[in-house]
């Protein structure tokens, strides 16, 4: 982990003008410039950078932030990765935090791995590009296949020789560890002793992951030795840095393309992804000949829900992949198809025609998934009856693992016509089989299940029995504090039937419904000032206040909003609000620690973007709680405005439970309830008792 310091040294030393001009040409625009924005198909410049406040945004996608949430978003890196990025750019030295012997020793593998496989993709391309072998075989065999020189220079591909062991003398020549030649797999050794490099005599194709780092490699024998060879492709072998089922070839080359397009294209091969690139069409990645798995298709919902599936016009590698749609549709994608020509792949095709030709094709032909799953069925089918149910039945399974109700509503519907079956037979079915899934995973998520549920009871406990501090003991009386349409109702059991009931429309309930709505808005309101607040001043002492010895002690403003809410055991009710709060405590005496810096550039982009838009808003809290014209900043009142604020704040809170004490004196069952209704109205008295208390405390102000 990267130490405070040195976070603290990056962020003072990124500027949001250097990071961007590394990817975004900039004109001035008054004190800010402005330029086409990189995330979207931008034509005209709607990105905006800020040098005076160090960030930028765009006003037509919403993208933006801090310079390490511009790389975050630009390079697709997470955050320690984005944080390293500008430390190479601005020559910072990384100091990592004390880390166990256990650490040490995993982190220093971890390393040493990733090194040796730096110098094998190297060391492959200069045996490809530097001996008379490499060019001779290897680069001959790619410029064969029509592959340009920048491509195979792009792609880092490379060339092993026809040598026992040649990369193994290298490496060792070189000072590299023998173990580690061995769990890379790049090497391997006999039981009798002897070792023998990997991939020799094959085309190399590296394997990066998402931020560039080789974590494999891949391995074709050449055409000429092919005929009867059953594994063509040979890949690196499962190691601490190498899992196959999460890595997708190419993405590290696609990513950026796939967020501007908002799409992505799934091939199996590399050469697949290359032709494509050839072509123009950088969206692409593959699975490399692997099924398809869940790592790797939340790997590409990381950049867009949106993809196209590309296949040969192979039957059985179509049906063999359709567990690969379901899996994809699972996950909340949305899914389309393509069928190339029989017997073409992505690369033969992209030999017979021209970038145009094949950038169009792959647009013209496009087909929803149940329009291809339910042509490519029919086919089978050939209006046998049973063969037609069975049909009906695979499209249901597909549609039933879909997660969102509207999307598979209207897939179902679209099923419907497709096979002229009624919609509402394909609706039962498509329950059915919900259920059956929802059977078959309770027994392993039982166990989490009775927790949530056992929680959620203790949650609700508590809000039943919750009452505001300064709630008094005895029972209040007094019908003035009733609501004007409660207080004089008969007793319960003399109301005539469907009393309280609202007529159909809910007209009796609908205002107060609103009413309720709104409070819940201005709690949220108040309470996100009070975050305001942390973002901005946080860190800094609002007052002080005497200890038990009897001595002054500094209290931040952190610690006074943290004080106020333990002190009526409330909590934010937004998350995002909740965590920042947490997450300030949790630092606030950590040295050099600032709210604003840290909140803004947070690794979570949902708590750095609100807490810039905080941060950064003109708006000063001096204009709602003054009496008369000032010229003291909020700062210089921090004093006089947290207080004012967190009374309305709880008071807010109190309107809130009161408007839902009202709305539930409305329902017509607990109306029928005398002892609920009693229990009510009591209630609603010592609410309104607080209410008038904490609204003394707010005192004659300007009020929000």
């Amino acid at each position: 982990m990267i130490d405070r310091q040195t976070v603290d040294r990056i962020l003072d030393a990124a500027n949001i003008v250097d990071v961007v001009s590394d990817f975004v040409t900039l004109r001035r625009a008054g004190a800010n410039l402005k330029g086409l924005c990189p995330f979207h198909d931008d034509r005209t410049p709607s990105f905006m950078v800020s040098p005076s406040k160090n960030i930028c945004k765009c006003f037509a996608c919403g993208k933006g932030g801090t310079p390490v949430h511009f790389i975050m978003e630009h390079e697709q890196l997470t955050y320690p990765e984005a944080l390293r990025y500008l430390a190479k750019k601005y020559h910072i030295e990384i100091k990592e935090r004390e880390q166990t012997d256990e650490e040490k020793a995993e982190q220093s593998e971890r390393e040493s791995l990733f090194a040796v496989n730096e110098w094998a993709n190297e060391w492959f391309q200069k045996q490809m590009n530097e001996t008379v072998d490499g060019r001779a075989v290897g680069l001959a065999y790619f410029r064969q296949r029509g592959f340009r020189d920048d491509l195979i220079k792009k792609f880092q591909l490379g060339f092993c020789p026809d040598k026992y062991d040649a990369q193994w003398q290298a490496a060792k020549a070189e000072g590299y560890n023998e173990d580690y030649l061995l769990k890379t797999g790049l090497c391997i050794r006999h039981d009798n002793g002897k070792t023998y490099d990997r991939f020799r005599n094959r085309v190399i194709f590296p394997i990066h992951t998402i931020s560039g780092k080789v974590v494999g490699f891949g391995g074709r024998v050449l055409d000429s030795r092919t005929k009867g060879v059953q594994v063509k492709y040979q890949n690196s072998p499962e190691s601490i840095i190498y899992s196959k089922k999460r890595e997708l070839y190419g993405l590290f080359f696609a990513k950026q393309a796939i967020v501007k397009q908002d799409l992505c294209y799934l091939v199996e091969g590399y050469t697949d992804v290359m032709a494509m690139h050839q072509q123009g069409v950088e969206n692409v990645v593959a699975s490399s000949g692997t099924a398809l798995t869940h790592e790797q298709i939340r790997a590409i919902h990381r950049f867009t829900e949106n993809i196209v599936v590309i296949y040969d016009g192979d039957a059985a590698g179509i049906k063999a992949s359709q567990r690969g749609i379901d899996m994809l549709l699972a996950e909340g994608m949305s899914v389309k198809l393509l069928l190339l020509p029989d017997g073409d792949d992505p690369d033969s095709f992209a030999r017979k025609h021209s970038a145009t030709e094949y950038q169009q094709y792959l647009s013209d032909h496009q087909v929803d998934f149940i329009q291809f799953k339910t042509n490519l069925l029919l086919e089978e089918a050939h209006n046998d009856p049973i063969k037609l149910s069975r049909l009906t039945g695979n499209i249901v399974q597909s549609l039933a693992v879909i997660p969102d109700e509207i999307t598979r509503t209207f897939y179902i519907k679209e099923t419907s016509q497709m096979l002229s079956v009624e919609e509402r037979i394909i609706t039962s079915a498509v329950a059915k089989v919900r259920r059956q899934l929802k059977e078959e995973k309770q027994k392993e998520r039982e166990r989490e299940a009775n927790r949530a549920q056992n929680l959620a009871q203790g949650t609700a406990q508590q809000t039943d029995s919750h009452e505001p501090a300064g709630l008094p003991a005895e029972p209040l009386d007094d019908p003035s504090l009733l609501p004007p349409d409660i207080a004089g109702l008969p007793p319960a059991e003399q109301l005539p039937p469907n009393a309280g009931e609202a007529p159909l429309g809910g007209a009796t309930t609908g205002g107060l419904r609103n009413k309720e709505q709104r409070k819940n808005e201005h709690v949220l309101q108040t309470e996100q000032l009070l975050v305001q607040m942390i973002v901005r001043y946080g860190e800094q002492t609002m007052c002080t206040v005497k200890d038990a010895d009897g001595e002054e002690q500094p209290l931040s403003v952190a610690e006074y909003v943290q004080l106020m809410l333990e002190e009526d055991d409330i909590v934010f009710q937004s998350p995002l609000h909740q965590r920042i709060l947490q997450e300030a405590m949790e630092h606030l005496f950590e040295e050099g620690f600032r709210c604003d810096r840290y909140f803004e550039n947070h690794p979570d982009l949902a708590i750095a973007e609100l807490s810039t838009e905080l941060a950064h808003d003109k708006e000063t809290l001096s204009k709602r709680y003054q009496k008369e014209a000032t010229t003291k900043s909020d700062e210089e009142r921090l004093d006089e405005l947290l207080p004012h604020l967190m009374a309305d704040y709880k008071l807010a809170i109190v309107e809130q439970e009161l408007q839902q004490v009202v709305l539930e004196m409305k329902d017509a069952a607990v109306l029928a309830d005398k002892e609920r209704s009693t229990e009510l109205m009591r209630r609603f008295q010592e609410i309104k008792k607080i209410q008038s208390a904490l609204g003394r405390q707010r005192g004659d102000r300007v009020l929000m």
